[in-house]
């Protein structure tokens, strides 16, 4: 039988590949709309610039967490 097409390599690449572009979807959504915010409510600017940054420490941690998880299941 004939191989078509052969995966090489290590496939938690793969995987940390979709996670980072998801996490740069997250973040890119994160920002957006609360540059529209601001945008549209000037005087709440402390408030969603909190939220803002807040919501990006937590779309980078689960980034993070995608690229560690990986090697920690190859060892089990």
């Amino acid at each position: 039988m004939n191989v078509l097409a052969e995966v090489s390599g290590n496939i938690t690449s793969i995987g940390y590949g979709l996670a980072v572009i998801g996490a740069g979807i997250g973040v890119g959504i994160v920002f957006g709309q609360g540059l529209q915010a601001i945008a549209r409510q000037p005087e709440a600017y402390a408030l969603i610039r909190q939220n803002m940054l807040l919501g990006f420490v937590l779309i980078e941690a689960l980034a993070l967490i995608g690229l560690v998880a990986p090697f920690l299941f190859a060892t089990l």
